[in-house]
């Protein structure tokens, strides 16, 4: 097998008869990075209120608990609006044409959803937008459960300042490569654990990060996450900035396999992502949240990890992303056994399906190298650790220390 990571061209021939795009095309794909950048989908459908809702909930006060989400007033109908005055079908570049037309429909489903957040329609355009979970996902998560034990030491907990200032740190080391770019980190009183939005790392005030997955947390939001959507705005193609339509499924896998190559990746956490596969299914299959929640306590799973699982998959009405951690996993774990590399990856926001034609618009001279690499490539033990992850079959062995 290859290696995982192979150079890439830090400084490509500037007389080289590079492809690109006429000023018409490159409008459309400025209008729709607007357009993605207007609004964070995920903020809206996060609760607000979920550590109240939690206490209460496992205070036995609540048993089918309903939550309080941002304000969108008339924001989604006034974006549809101005996403279906872009004309896709005007794009010459064919590549270009098809990457636009899929990131189009993509944003007309997640306004879609935004306007039947906590209705009945809200799951249906959900399992459009993220899928649902396939049998042999399923195996994939049941193998994990019965794989790896889910008792682990507790290590010395982080509380949100402390984890804040590691993140500070870590930013100021991508700044060293790069000045100027465009990477912050904030504690918001809206915001629930631990999320990126566009260019900003949010923290909500409540959260604690276990000192021994701190490192594998931050090569999984700054190195994948932030990383990715500076060299994507660096672009001639903005929507890479942003990230193209099913770009999550593969950033996910990707963030995730930063935490194994950084040996960082722990028990815990890889059961937690298979819980979160099988609660979806069983979301999709009918459960209601306290069915969903007694089944993961019944397992073994900790009432307050329990209900934040629960939470991720039920809110809004029904999301099925969580289920696309694992399967962005068993994706690029099947690439690099077929002889595939990451480098490209690196480039901004995209699908593993689309990388056939993000090499080809790099072959071309389309797109211009990455500002930033992950720090863990530092480290060549981390080199190891993804070669040795590409050959396994059973996720279960992905834990450090397991054969």
């Amino acid at each position: 097998m290859n290696s995982p990571l192979r150079d890439l061209d830090p400084d490509p021939d500037p007389d080289s008869d590079a492809r690109t795009f006429s000023a018409a095309d490159l409008a459309v794909d400025r209008q729709l990075a607007q357009v993605s950048e207007s609004f964070s989908f995920l903020l809206h459908i996060t609760p607000v209120d979920g550590d109240d809702v939690k206490q209460a909930f496992l205070a036995g006060d609540v048993t089918e608990p309903t939550f309080t989400y941002r304000e969108l007033a008339d924001e989604p109908e006034v974006l549809k609006e101005q996403l279906a005055a872009i004309d896709v079908t005007t794009v010459e570049d064919r590549t270009l044409a098809h990457l636009l037309r899929a990131k189009h429909r993509e944003l007309q489903l997640q306004l879609e959803m935004l306007c039947a957040r906590d209705s009945d329609d809200f799951l249906p355009l959900s399992l459009e937008l993220y899928g649902g979970v396939a049998p042999s996902l399923r195996e994939h998560a049941e193998r994990v459960l019965a794989g790896v034990g889910s008792p682990e030491p507790t290590a010395e907990p982080l509380d949100a300042e402390a984890f804040c200032a590691l993140a500070t740190e870590e930013i100021a080391h991508y700044r060293e490569q790069s000045p100027g770019i465009e990477m912050h980190v904030q504690i918001r009183p809206d915001v629930n654990g631990v999320m990126v939005s566009g260019d900003t790392l949010l923290i909500g005030p409540e959260s604690v990060v276990q000192s021994n997955r701190a490192a594998a947390l931050l090569h999984h939001e700054v190195g994948t996450h932030l990383v990715t959507h500076v060299n994507g705005q660096a672009q001639p193609i903005k929507v890479l900035g942003t990230g193209l339509a099913g770009y999550d499924e593969t950033q996910e896998g990707l963030a995730v396999l930063g935490e194994v190559a950084c040996g960082g990746l722990t028990p815990f956490r890889l059961r937690q992502l298979a819980d979160r596969v099988l609660t979806v299914h069983r979301m999709v299959d009918g459960a209601s949240f306290a069915e969903a929640y007694a089944a993961l306590v019944d397992a073994g799973v900790p009432e307050s990890s329990a209900f934040t699982t629960v939470m991720r998959v039920y809110r809004a009405g029904g999301t099925t992303k969580d289920a696309i951690y694992l399967r962005g996993v068993v994706d690029l774990l099947e690439h690099l056994a077929d002889d595939g590399d990451l480098d490209l990856l690196w480039l901004g926001k995209f699908s593993l399906q689309d990388l056939p034609l993000i090499a080809e618009l790099a072959e071309d001279g389309a797109l211009a190298p990455p500002r930033l690499l992950p720090r863990y490539l530092d480290d060549p033990k981390s080199t190891e650790r993804l070669g040795w992850a590409s050959g396994v079959h059973d996720l279960s062995q992905l834990v450090e220390g397991r054969t």
